[in-house]
Parts: structure tokens; C-alpha cells; sequence
């Protein structure tokens, strides 16, 4: 039963509620006790003065002390209270006892107590102390010369009754409460927590196949349309992920299955032919291996970018010179550039040194000017610039192709994207449209980015920027 989170709030809420129910009624008792307990002393210093007053009124007029006191105690007869009159020595002068009255003598107070309480008093303020359910006040007076104590007697029977009542009313209220507070919180918590239990039952119906429903959202602005907004805002990103993936494969699987389909069948006409010439079995053999590169070239790439999504595949930074590098990719394009008369030429940007992975950043650069020399006509140019800038360096590969058309430019760096569809293939050499995703990789995992930052019928820009010393590749020590 504990599994249930509706029951665990709802007997958190009830602890919680009894905790404050039990400190409330506590100190309220405790309040209550206090407030008619100063009541109940001063009405008795109140009744002491009272006493006082018309025992000095009555000795005036009788010269008696015991007589006077005694009247007085007539005077100022009550169940609730009792006097006694002591003298210095603690003795008693007089007291209920001795009125012939059986309410009074019911509350006898005499003899120990009122010598105790005597005891406990001042010889001039007075004191309270509590006997057996009394509450008695001892008064130090003069009368004739002689010293006296006067002790007034108050039962307690009242106030016990009602802060008894007080309890009880406690014992019952506070246990009630709990109960209906632990139903009423019980039935919240299930009318709270029906929206997540409609959001996990249309949770557990969506699957790939349906991928494209989405949690109903009651009220966007509360806690719950926000946990199912966000849940939806996952599912798009799942689905556009899925939808990512789902085109991967089935590019990847169209790029492959045309290599494997020359290969195959350029074997099976090499082998369906007993007797062939050396040249007819070399012609098959170069298609052979020149599909086969094409292949060799799609897997690696495709094996490069599965890494680099799921994260494992690692960095070899190291300290170089980046304009070296830039130097060193254009001497190597130039023989690939030649045979389509295309010029290539990198700017002198001076020295600029850079933390990175060498191998990565080169074949970065390599896969911008394969670009750059594929999409350019006989006769063109391409050119590459390094310059610095206050956050790091900027590399840019221009082109005098014919451009990319304005539809395509925010896809060229998706992967198999090539702006062609038919997806026709006019030689072995043309990539699979891996070259530009993979470079904007390499840009990203040095903390950098590859854009696209013009492209119009003069020619296209591709520009990298990297930070001279990225964090997340330094160079451990």
C-alpha cells in the first residue's frame, strides 16, 4: 500500500497536519491554563484586600480580633473560598471551622495547610502556592501592634472542570480532524494526480508506430501543463530525431546499394563469360575497385559519424601551426584540382598557432575544398583565407561555382544531402554527400562552427571559426 504515492502524500499530510493540531491545542491549553490562572490569583488578592478591609472596619467597631474575623469570614462567605487568620507564631486566631455554617466546614481549611501556606508568604507581598487542587494566598497584616497572616483559600474544582472540558473537547476534535483532513486530502491527492495518470496511460499507448501524439494539456499555466508541455516538447524532439534517423538509414541504404550493385554486377558478367581477354577482365576489375573505394569511403564515413553521435570518438589534440596546415591541404588538392583546369590558392595569413586534433581539422579543410573543386566549372578558382579575430581564427574556402540555390542552403550540411534529386551520379569520385556533415562535426567538437556565409551565382563561402585553445580539447599536462 506504501508503493502508492497517493498514499504516502496523503499520510505525510496527515503527520504533518496532526504535528500542527497536537502544537496548536498544546499551546492554546497551556494559554488557556495561564489566563485563568492569573484570573483565579487575582481575584484572590482582590478578596484578601476586600478581607482586610472589613476586618478593620469590624475591629474598629468590636475591639475583638477573633470576633472580628470571624465576622469578616460571615461577611465574605463562600463555597468556593476559605480564610484563616494566624498569628505570628503560625497558630490559628480563626477559620471556617469555626462558623457554624456546613457548606464552609465542607471546605474546612485550618491547621497544616494554612500554617504551610503562612510560611510560604512575605512578610509584606504575599505569596501563592498550590495544595491538593487549592490555590492559597498567605497576607501579612497588622492589627493592635500584633503581626497576623492572613490566608485566603481558593479551590481549584472550577478551573479544573473546565480546562478537563478543554482537554477533552481536544481528545475528541483533534483525532476527527485527522480523519476527515487524511479523506479529504486522500480524495485530493487522486484529483491532483488524475491528470498524471491520464498523462502515464496516453504515455504507455505511444510508441514509434505513433510517435506523433502528444500528452492532452489541461492548463498550460499550472505545474501539470507544464510537466506535459515538456513532455511533448520531448516527443517532438524524439520524432524529429526518429524522423532523422529514419532518413539516415534509408539514404545510407540507397548510397550503398548502388556500389553493391555494380560490384555484384560487374562480377557476375566477369564471371558469366568463360573466356574473356585480359583487358575486358581488367576494365571489370578497375570498376571493380574503383566501387569499391566509393564504398570503402561511405562506410568509414558513416562509421565516423556514428561516433561522433554517440560521443566515442576521441580527440588527439596537440599544439600546431594552423597556416602550415591550410598550406600543406591546398598542396594536396592541387593534382585533383588540375584535372578540372581549377586553380587553387591559399592567402598568406601569417603565422597562427592552435590547440586542436591535427588529423580531424585536416580532413575538415580536405572535405571544404573537395566541395569547393566538385561544384566548380573548368577554369574556375578556389581560394582559401586565414585570418585572426579577438575569439580565435577564421578559415573560409570561397568558390566560383555557380552557387547554391536559396532553397537548399539550410540543408547543405545534412547528411546525404548533395542539392541533386535525382541523386544521379556522373563518376565514381562524387562523394555521398557525408563531406560537409562530418566537417561541421569537426568544427563543433573544437568548440568552433562551420557556416555557409554566401552562396550566390558568383560562388559560395564556407567559413570555420575556432577558438585558439578550445577547453573541451586541451591538452592535458
Amino acid at each position: 500500500m506504501l508503493d502508492s504515492v497517493r498514499v504516502r502524500l496523503t499520510l505525510w499530510y496527515s503527520l504533518f497536519l496532526a504535528c500542527a493540531l497536537v502544537l496548536l491545542a498544546s499551546v492554546t491549553y497551556l494559554v488557556v491554563k495561564q489566563s485563568i490562572r492569573e484570573r483565579t490569583d487575582n481575584a484572590v488578592k482582590e478578596l484578601a484586600q476586600s478581607f482586610l478591609i472589613t476586618f478593620d472596619d469590624e475591629l474598629r467597631d468590636s475591639g475583638d480580633i477573633v470576633g472580628a474575623a470571624k465576622q469578616s469570614m460571615i461577611e465574605h462567605r463562600d463555597p468556593d473560598h476559605a480564610f484563616a487568620i494566624l498569628d505570628s507564631n503560625g497558630g490559628a486566631i480563626a477559620d471556617f471551622a469555626d462558623l457554624p455554617y456546613p457548606e464552609f466546614r465542607s471546605r474546612r481549611f485550618g491547621g497544616a495547610r494554612a500554617q504551610s501556606c503562612a510560611r510560604s508568604g512575605s512578610a509584606s507581598d504575599g505569596s501563592f502556592r498550590t495544595m491538593g487542587g487549592v490555590r492559597c494566598y498567605a497576607q501579612r497584616f497588622s492589627a493592635e501592634g500584633n503581626s497576623y497572616v492572613l490566608v485566603v483559600a481558593a479551590s481549584l474544582h472550577a478551573e479544573r472542570e473546565m480546562l478537563g472540558r478543554i482537554r477533552l473537547a481536544f481528545d475528541w476534535l483533534i483525532p476527527i480532524a485527522i480523519a476527515i483532513a487524511a479523506i479529504g486530502g486522500y480524495i485530493l491527492v487522486g484529483k491532483t494526480f488524475a491528470p498524471v495518470v491520464a498523462m502515464g496511460a496516453q504515455a504507455q499507448r505511444i510508441g514509434a508506430s505513433n510517435l506523433h501524439e502528444r500528452l492532452a494539456v489541461q492548463n498550460p499555466a499550472d505545474e501539470l501543463g507544464r510537466l506535459a508541455a515538456t513532455f511533448n516538447d520531448l516527443l517532438d524532439r524524439l520524432g524529429a530525431s526518429f524522423e532523422r534517423q529514419r532518413r539516415f538509414i534509408a539514404d545510407a541504404s540507397h548510397e550503398l546499394r548502388t556500389p553493391v550493385a555494380i560490384l555484384r554486377g560487374e562480377a557476375e558478367v566477369a564471371l558469366s563469360q568463360p573466356s574473356r581477354s585480359v583487358e575486358e577482365y581488367r576494365e571489370s576489375l578497375a570498376i571493380l575497385h574503383l566501387e569499391a573505394k566509393r564504398l570503402t569511403r561511405i562506410v568509414e564515413d558513416l562509421f565516423t559519424l556514428t561516433r561522433a553521435d554517440s560521443g566515442q570518438y576521441p580527440l588527439s589534440p596537440s599544439e600546431f601551426y594552423l597556416d602550415e596546415l591550410v598550406a600543406d591541404c591546398v598542396h594536396s588538392v592541387r593534382s585533383l584540382a588540375a584535372a578540372k583546369d581549377i586553380a587553387v590558392a591559399a592567402e598568406p595569413c601569417g603565422e597562427q598557432p592552435i590547440r586542436g586534433d591535427e588529423g580531424l581539422l585536416r580532413r575538415m579543410l580536405l572535405n571544404l575544398l573537395d566541395n569547393a573543386i566538385k561544384y566548380t566549372p573548368r577554369s574556375g578558382n578556389v581560394t582559401v583565407t586565414c585570418r585572426s579575430n579577438p575569439a580565435g581564427v577564421e578559415i573560409s574556402v570561397h568558390d566560383s561555382g555557380p552557387g547554391i540555390p536559396a532553397e537548399w542552403q539550410g540543408r547543405v550540411f545534412e547528411r546525404f544531402f548533395r542539392g541533386d534529386p535525382a541523386r544521379s551520379r556522373t563518376s565514381a569520385d562524387e562523394g555521398a554527400g557525408l563531406g560537409l556533415s562530418i566537417a561541421r562535426w569537426i568544427a563543433e567538437a573544437h568548440e568552433g562552427r562551420l557556416e555557409l556565409t554566401r552562396s550566390d551565382p558568383s560562388g559560395s563561402v564556407f567559413t570555420v571559426f575556432l577558438p585558439r585553445e578550445p577547453a573541451g580539447v586541451a591538452v592535458s599536462s
